[in-house]
């Protein structure tokens, strides 16, 4: 009996015993680190609740296209007034973004921008040949351009077309879609003389945010889209021919002929849906603060694991008992960093909350081993190991293309350094 109790006494003092308590540690310590992986995520929802309601009284995102010629006629056939969409022969328009002052509610911040955008171009004679209707059927002066845009409460210019030196104004009307978000503006009845061969302009300025699109209704559309930010996301249906993208701003060309598109120069009866058929430009900020500290936060069962791997070194190395409490006080300050990280973060940088939170934890933890340990040798060495554990994380968090490439080769080399110092230990103590 004496004999099983010594044994039992002596497995639990092995090293095997003492691997498989910390490794049950590490897992139990994923509880705690799963609660703040939420908090974070929970704040990033509420960050972009807010952006979303402050943004919301700016401008969102702007999506507009035309001016579209209106025509109405009767149809025969169907015994009703119809009518016809004539798009532009040629269109040319030029965006120019300025990134506003930044919206401030609360601790979160959201960035908009002032657009102006100026559309030029010239219309076609409309040609009803393929419906055979009968000119005395067409109601020529009833011709209205319509123009098709979002935020139009966030529009603060006249909106105004010129046609052959004359301007024309244009008034919202009612949409026959209920749930048709984007706007119909229409201008007075003119002629439609006026119209045939001539060259038009217009000009609008918008307050949005987030992101602009248009839709190339033109027979040949050329754009550009030149901006002061600095990350754009290019989307939609077709990506720009040409862009050029600094620390400073970018530049996007388009060049978008009539066949590159599946809808047609007319259109009889009602418009359909052309938003799928937009070129888009986002204006992203790459990383947020959420993002980086939600990223760092899915390395906490790494850096959890490796800290207790250089604490079990030590203890081997060093013959000085560290209780699983004390191991328990070491992960739950780890756990903490991250809550510390996103608390610091709301209110100032990440990398001076990574800074702040990082120095705390490694301070903490070498001085509470500098207690346990009673020596200044393997302290020391535990804060450096923390240190370059920390400072590895933070750049993983920083790079983007290559974060998987030096992610890799820093394990690479750990491991290495592991086996290299562990190569002595007798394990079947």
């Amino acid at each position: 009996m004496e004999h099983q109790d010594h044994e039992m006494k002596t497995f639990f003092q092995s090293n095997t015993a003492k691997m498989m308590m910390v490794g049950f540690l590490t897992l139990v310590l994923l509880i705690p680190l799963f609660f703040v992986q939420d908090l974070i995520a929970e704040r990033s929802q509420r960050k972009q609740e807010v952006i979303t309601e402050t943004t919301a009284k700016w401008g969102g995102e702007v999506f507009c296209y035309g001016p579209l010629l209106k025509v109405p006629y009767y149809d025969n056939t169907t015994k009703q007034l119809q009518t016809a969409y004539f798009f532009p022969d040629k269109l040319a328009t030029a965006t120019d973004v300025k990134m506003a002052r930044t919206l401030k509610r609360s601790i979160y911040k959201a960035n908009v921008f002032s657009a102006t955008i100026t559309f030029e171009g010239r219309f076609s004679n409309p040609d009803f040949k393929s419906l055979q209707i009968a000119e005395e059927n067409i109601y020529w002066e009833e011709s209205q351009i319509v123009f098709r845009t979002t935020n139009v409460s966030s529009i603060n210019s006249e909106v105004k077309i010129g046609i052959n030196g004359q301007k024309y104004a244009f008034e919202p009307t009612a949409s026959d879609k209920p749930n048709d978000s984007v706007a119909t503006l229409e201008s007075a009845r003119l002629p439609i003389a006026i119209l045939a061969g001539q060259t038009f302009k217009m000009q609008l300025k918008y307050n949005g945010s987030h992101a602009l699109s248009f839709v190339p209704v033109g027979k040949t559309t050329q754009a550009t889209v030149n901006s002061d930010w600095h990350s754009p996301s290019f989307s939609g249906y077709f990506l720009p021919g040409t862009q050029t993208v600094s620390p400073q701003g970018f530049q996007a060309k388009w060049n978008i002929l009539y066949f590159n598109r599946p809808f047609n120069q007319q259109q009889f009866g009602t418009l359909p849906d052309l938003s799928k058929y937009a070129y888009k430009v986002d204006l992203i900020t790459p990383i947020d603060e959420y993002q980086q500290n939600e990223r760092a936060s899915k390395y906490g069962f790494l850096v959890i694991g490796l800290t207790f791997l250089v604490f079990f070194l030590i203890q081997t190395m060093s013959k000085i008992n560290i209780h699983i409490f004390q191991y328990s006080m070491i992960g739950i300050a780890l756990v903490l960093f991250y809550a510390l990280l996103i608390s610091i973060t709301e209110h100032s940088s990440f990398t001076l909350a990574y800074a702040i939170a990082g120095t705390a934890i490694v301070s903490m933890i070498t001085l509470y081993a500098y207690s346990i340990l009673q020596n200044r040798k393997f302290p020391m060495l535990i804060g450096g190991a923390l240190s370059l554990i920390y400072a590895f994380l933070f750049v993983i968090i920083q790079l983007e293309d290559y974060a998987l490439l030096v992610g890799s080769i820093g394990l690479f080399a750990i491991l290495a350094a592991v086996m290299f110092f562990s190569r002595n230990i007798d394990w079947s103590k």
